[in-house]
């Protein structure tokens, strides 16, 4: 019998000792390379994906898509082999004859489909839709509905047959019609219509879907549950809003979008005018930089600015390092590459750990207006809101301007309103203006 090794949760960080299994990048049957991604996990703070410990093929998931492992638990093995032939079998095992997958001789001996499926788990029948192999999760889900597995067609690679094929036929299953009642013989005289009652009315016929399907919260998930929770009860939220009259940012980015993108490689985008901004305003007042730690004022003299970015997994934070010192091209980069990594849940646990603020961008979902919550320990957020032609009043005159509402949530406990509408008049002041930023004014 070959070799196998187990595929086991890595540590990932310091006091993390349970993860979620995210997506298999492998099935079970495939023969993976060593160092090749096979699963992407869930932290509390990021996805991570584990690799094949060996070349061979993966066997054994014990632990399906969003359910739960402790860290060094296996969940999975590799049974050692060189890559497989052509035809997709290991190299130590012979062929299939060609009389191996032909239908029963007029003997009556078995075929291919009786024999129990490579891999282990299902069966196949002569005629029937069943899968070649049973991911674990739809065994479980087979088990619950008491559904047979030829019941369900399966979709997965090679024939596999998976959750969502279960979870397809039970939902089809329940919105199905009922089957049309048998035909009655024919009379010579036909019978009159029946009167309609009520259990043969139209909307007896049509049963609405009531069903329910419960999930678990993945990590990421709990741990924004949690952090949110611990803003609201610790610290004494506050925000205060203003309006910006976008027209001057709008004009330059369409002056030099072309210059800048084929210069940086990267578009100019309106974030990297608001985190230079934030930069200034946080120099002004730095207490919205600064966090309370025990009974202490910490002043942080950087701004690790986080940016809030819609990733694959929900919402995440990466955190831009050293603000003050970024260009725009620089910021724009680094905005680009957290949204790539985030879109395909490879963001690391370092890159989302720190920060001093925060800017959510809700404008981005048509959002108008809101009220951000605090990251803590950080003491301020600023929320962007979409942008929308309003009528204003400039010089005594109403006209009509691309305006935006933005939004500073603080700590009060910290930062007081004076401090707040400072800031916030700031980045008004500089966005409308934006020379400011260049003349340090």
């Amino acid at each position: 019998m070959s070799e196998s090794i187990n595929v086991d949760v890595p540590t990932v960080g310091e006091s993390i000792s349970e993860v979620q299994i995210g997506q298999w990048l492998k099935q079970e049957g495939d023969w993976v390379k060593d160092g090749e991604d096979l699963v992407e996990i869930e932290t509390e703070k990021a996805s991570v994906q584990i690799p094949a410990p060996g070349s061979g093929f993966l066997e054994n998931i014990q632990k399906a898509s969003e359910e739960f492992a402790l860290v060094g638990e296996t969940i999975a093995s590799i049974r050692l082999s060189d890559a497989p032939a052509s035809n997709g079998t290991p190299p130590s095992e012979s062929a299939p004859s060609a009389s191996a997958g032909a239908s029963p001789s007029a003997s009556g001996g078995p075929s291919a489909s009786s024999q129990p499926a490579a891999g282990g788990g299902a069966t196949a029948t002569a005629g029937g839709t069943s899968a070649s192999f049973i991911m674990p999760a739809a065994k479980r889900l087979l088990e619950e509905h008491g559904l047979s597995q030829n019941q369900v067609p399966a979709t997965g690679p090679g024939g596999r047959l998976l959750k969502e094929d279960v979870l397809a036929f039970v939902r089809n299953r329940g919105n199905a019609p009922a089957a049309p009642a048998a035909p009655k013989p024919a009379a010579s005289v036909p019978s009159p219509a029946p009167r309609p009652t009520a259990s043969t009315s139209l909307v007896a016929e049509s049963v609405p879907n009531r069903s329910e399907e419960v999930k678990p919260l993945s990590m990421l998930r709990r741990t924004i549950a949690a952090r949110l929770v611990e803003a609201q009860q610790t610290a004494a939220l506050l925000t205060t809003f203003n309006e910006i009259d976008m027209q001057p940012v709008m004009a330059i980015r369409k002056k030099y979008k072309d210059a800048f993108a084929e210069r940086h490689g990267v578009k100019l985008g309106f974030m990297s005018f608001f985190a230079k901004a934030s930069v200034e305003a946080l120099r002004r007042y730095p207490l919205v930089n600064a966090e309370i730690r025990d009974d202490n004022i910490v002043y942080r003299h950087y701004h690790d600015i986080g940016v809030a970015i819609g990733g694959g997994k929900g919402l995440v934070v990466p955190i831009l390092r050293n603000v003050e010192r970024m260009s725009f091209a620089d910021v724009e980069a680094g905005i680009s590459e957290f949204a790539r990594q985030a879109g395909e849940n490879r963001l690391q646990p370092a890159d989302l750990i720190g920060g001093t603020f925060t800017i959510s961008n809700g404008g981005v979902y048509g959002s108008l207006l809101s009220t951000p919550i605090v990251n803590p320990p950080q003491s301020g957020i600023l929320g962007l809101h979409s942008i929308q032609e309003r009528p204003v009043a400039i010089d005594g005159n109403v006209v009509i301007r691309p305006m935006m509402y933005v939004a500073l949530t603080y700590d009060h406990r910290i930062v007081d309103g004076r401090e707040a509408v400072g800031f916030l008049k700031t980045i008004k002041e500089i966005i409308e203006d934006p020379s400011r930023l260049f003349l340090e004014l």
